[in-house]
């Protein structure tokens, strides 16, 4: 029996992973909730499954959240930033979910770390910010850090029972979003509720701009440096509109390894719950036969120039990571309302960028800085 913490249990992610809970009663038990302002779901979510403690943004959200439960019910709620990190540490789970979005997973995913939990890691932003941190950590601690990126998934699985000197390069696939075929003329006009509507996947709203922008996948670009060990160099992003094959492994021999699913986000789910065991969910297999074929192509970094700011960032490392994921969460929010417009993201995350100084090999609280520092200037920008 696995005891989760899930982190962010509200959103696509936590969802997806308590239907996978849900299925396998016997293998998985919820001790530990935690979402920010979503208190009708969350209360279902605790009557359903019965955690131990229940985690919410602030007091107001607490409060509301207890007048939701039943007076029987025994939770134990507790809010707030230092209700997170407790949360990750809860005594009696052994693994914590971290599908919190933004910045906001760092802290609660190192205090895991710190207590010796094994972490299924979908809150890219973590390891964007912080990663050499963050890795430094699980080797020193002893812990698991297992991907839930489709993506990151696919490529861990293609790397099980490969030599790791063998390896040459990853290839991270992208849907290209739902403005792939877009003229960059219209870019202009678009509207959050249009950018809103992804062509393949069900994702919330943060991470659905991000891969309209094809942030998402340069946040990914980053986050797998880290998770693999891999130079910038090593790292290719290909346009792949079906979304079936989910990413790729090169090897110096010339071979190729691609792992291949439908756009469901359980399977690599409960992957990193169970792996090296891959659970019975009897997902429909991929119906090649009716794909009308699968089709690659290179991203375009002059329409989508987001993409090639994450490279840059990951080129030079320091805090520049930091800095161009934060200066990302306050143009997206502010584009979701109606504060900016869809080429503003890019420019407001590239003038960040220009106007910050790198700091090489910075600590934590380095990094906490300039998290601050970019939201400040990216704040100021769009005023």
């Amino acid at each position: 029996m696995r005891n989760l913490a899930i982190l962010g249990s509200t959103g696509s992610i936590g969802r997806s992973t308590l239907k996978v809970v849900d299925r396998f009663p016997d293998r998985f038990a919820v001790k530990v909730l935690a979402a920010k302002h979503s208190v009708d779901r969350l209360a279902d979510q605790v009557q359903r499954f019965g955690p131990e403690a229940a985690i919410v943004f602030d007091a107001a959200t607490a409060r509301a959240l207890r007048d939701k439960l039943p007076g029987d019910c025994s939770v134990e709620i507790l809010h707030g930033a230092e209700g997170y990190c407790a949360a990750a540490r809860w005594p009696t789970t052994d693994m914590v979910v971290g599908a919190m979005v933004g910045a906001a997973g760092l802290a609660p995913t190192m205090a895991a770390i710190e207590a010796g939990k094994d972490i299924a890691l979908a809150n890219k932003e973590t390891l964007v910010m912080a990663g050499g941190i963050v890795t430094a950590a699980v080797a020193r601690r002893g812990v698991r850090l297992l991907p839930v990126d489709s993506e990151h998934s696919a490529i861990f699985q293609c790397l099980q029972g490969q030599r790791r000197q063998d390896l040459d390069r990853i290839l991270l696939t992208a849907s290209g979003g739902p403005f792939r075929t877009t003229p960059a003329e219209q870019f202009e006009t678009i509207e959050p509720a249009r950018a809103l509507r992804h062509p393949n996947w069900q994702m919330g709203a943060k991470i659905t701009i991000d891969s309209a922008t094809l942030m998402n996948k340069g946040l990914e670009v980053i986050e797998a440096k880290w998770l693999f060990d891999l130079t910038p160099a090593q790292i290719e992003v290909v346009v792949h509109p079906q979304s079936i094959v989910h990413s790729m492994v090169a090897f110096r021999d010339g071979s190729l390894l691609a792992q291949m699913g439908i756009p469901d986000m359980q399977g690599a789910i409960s992957y990193a719950l169970s792996c090296p065991e891959r659970l019975a969910l009897h997902q429909p297999l991929p119906d090649l036969t009716l794909a009308g074929g699968l089709t690659f192509e290179p991203p375009d970094l002059e329409r989508f120039p987001c993409l090639g700011l994450a490279f840059e960032a990951c080129r030079a490392g320091g805090t520049l990571p930091a800095v161009l994921n934060a200066a990302n969460e306050v143009a997206v929010e502010a584009f979701l309302a109606k504060r900016l417009g869809f080429t503003g993201i890019h420019k407001v995350i590239q003038a960040t960028m220009e106007a910050h100084a790198n700091a090489t090999a910075p600590d934590m609280e380095t990094i906490i800085a300039a998290d601050r520092w970019a939201r400040g200037v990216a704040a100021n920008l769009i005023k």
